[in-house]
């Protein structure tokens, strides 16, 4: 009786583990693989075989647009911007070391290129959104994000 339970659990558990070996993978995803705390590889679309209790999935990186809904202020305080930064990920190999930290990457970028030029309040809504963006472009192009648009306007 005792040796019939414990096959029975035997069982129950390598068949956990083949289940648990194969990920699948959604279309416009990307997931980041690491084994014994370092990163290995990425998973693209698809099926995979993973080693159970040795790999595992450390992000899940989607390839689709992110919208960043923010309001910022100069430190001085004599200007506030809110809006929208639409951004999304080129090469998921460079972004998962920042996946995390990606929007407040975004948000202080911003709010250095607000505060880098005094005179933006002259500036016009489309000139300032331009040179935010490209701010923020020079930044995130190295670790592998794009902002595709800049919706900001002066409160």
């Amino acid at each position: 009786m005792l040796l019939s339970l414990s096959l029975i659990v035997g069982l129950a558990l390598v068949t956990l583990l083949v289940v648990s070996a194969f990920k699948r993978i959604p279309e416009g995803e990307v997931y980041s693989l690491y084994r014994f705390g370092r990163p290995t590889r990425m998973l693209d679309a698809g099926f995979h075989f993973v080693l159970p209790l040795v790999d595992r999935v450390a992000h899940k990186i989607s390839l689709a647009g992110h919208t960043l809904r923010m309001q910022a202020s100069r430190p001085s305080g004599d200007l506030e911007l809110e809006g929208t930064v639409y951004w999304q990920v080129l090469e998921p190999d460079r972004a998962d070391a920042v996946i995390d930290s990606a929007e407040e990457l975004i948000r202080s970028t911003t709010l250095d290129a607000l505060t880098r030029d005094s005179d933006a309040s002259d500036e016009s809504p489309a000139a300032r959104n331009a040179r935010i963006k490209q701010a923020l472009n020079q930044h995130l192009r190295q670790r592998g994000m794009l902002v595709t648009r800049v919706d900001l306007t002066l409160v």
